[in-house]
C-alpha cells in the first residue's frame, strides 16, 4: 500500500511539473521573454509602403512582411526598392503572382474576369504560386518563405488550393489557430482602434497579425500619421511585443514544438 502511495504521489508530482513546465514554455514562447508577437504585414505591392510605410519601419528599426504581386506595376517599376527593403531585414511574402479573389463573393465587382478565382484551377495556382517563389527567390536569395492568400479566398474551381501549396511555406498567414492568433487588417481606422484591439486580446493569444495595405494612399488605406502613432506605440511598449517578419515569428514557433 505504501509503495501504491508513493507511486502515485511521484505521478501527481510528475504531471504537475509538467503541466506547469508547458505553461511556463507557452508564456515563454518568444525571444527575451515577450508574451506577444507582433507581425505587421503589407499586401499587394504598392506604391505608398515603399513611399511611407518603410522609411517609417526603418526610422524605428521595425521590421516587417510586404506580400507581394510580382506582375503589379509598382512591384515591376521599383524593383531595386523591394530587393533593398529585403537587404534592409524585411521579408517578401508571396501574394500569388496575379492575385486572383473569388468575384462570387460579395463587394467582388472590381475582380477582372481573367483574375477570378472562382475560374481558376488549383494547378493552375500551384504553378502561379511556384512562379511568384521563384521570382522572388531571385530578388532576395532567401528559400525560407511565407505565404498571404489574397483576399484570404482558399477554393478555386475544384478545390482548396492552400492545401496544394502549404508545403512550399513554412506557414502561412491568417490560417493559424484562432486560440494562438488573431488578425486585424486596418483601413480607414485609427492607431487607437488597433491599439484597443491589441490590447483586448485574451492572455492565450500570442500573435497578432496587422495586416495593412495603402499607408497614406492607394487603397484600404490608413493615414501617415495614425500608422507611425501605431508605430511609436509598438516602440514604447517594446519590452511587451516582439515585433518581427512574419517568417523569423515562425520560425522560432516552429523550434518550440
Amino acid at each position: 500500500m505504501l509503495k501504491l502511495m508513493t507511486n502515485l504521489a511521484l505521478t501527481a508530482i510528475l504531471q504537475f511539473s509538467t503541466s506547469v513546465l508547458s505553461q511556463v514554455q507557452a508564456e515563454t514562447l518568444w525571444p527575451n521573454n515577450h508574451k506577444v508577437a507582433i507581425s505587421l504585414s503589407y499586401d499587394d505591392a504598392l506604391q505608398s509602403q515603399l513611399d511611407n510605410a518603410i522609411p517609417a519601419l526603418d526610422q524605428r528599426n521595425l521590421k516587417a512582411s510586404f506580400y507581394v504581386v510580382p506582375l503589379s506595376v509598382t512591384f515591376k517599376k521599383r524593383l531595386n526598392d523591394w530587393a533593398n527593403l529585403a537587404k534592409n531585414g524585411h521579408e517578401l511574402g508571396n501574394h500569388t503572382l496575379f492575385h486572383a479573389c473569388k468575384k462570387s463573393k460579395p463587394y467582388r465587382d472590381w475582380v477582372t474576369p481573367h483574375k477570378n478565382l472562382d475560374d481558376k484551377l488549383v494547378r493552375a495556382i500551384v504553378d502561379e504560386v511556384t512562379v511568384a517563389n521563384t521570382l522572388l527567390n531571385a530578388l532576395d536569395g532567401e528559400s525560407v518563405r511565407t505565404f498571404t492568400p489574397p483576399c484570404g479566398d482558399q477554393l478555386a474551381k475544384d478545390g482548396n488550393y492552400i492545401e496544394a501549396v502549404s508545403e512550399q511555406f513554412i506557414a502561412i498567414k491568417g490560417l493559424e489557430d484562432p486560440n494562438f492568433a488573431r488578425i486585424i487588417a486596418p483601413n480607414n481606422i485609427g492607431a487607437q482602434d488597433i491599439i484597443d484591439f491589441i490590447e483586448k486580446q485574451p492572455k492565450n493569444v500570442k500573435l497578432i497579425n496587422v495586416l495593412f495595405h495603402g499607408v497614406g494612399g492607394d487603397y484600404l488605406t490608413i493615414s501617415k500619421d495614425e500608422h507611425n502613432k501605431f508605430l511609436d506605440y509598438l516602440l514604447t511598449n517594446k519590452d511587451k511585443y516582439w515585433v518581427d517578419t512574419y517568417r523569423n515569428i515562425m520560425q522560432v514557433k516552429l523550434k518550440a514544438q
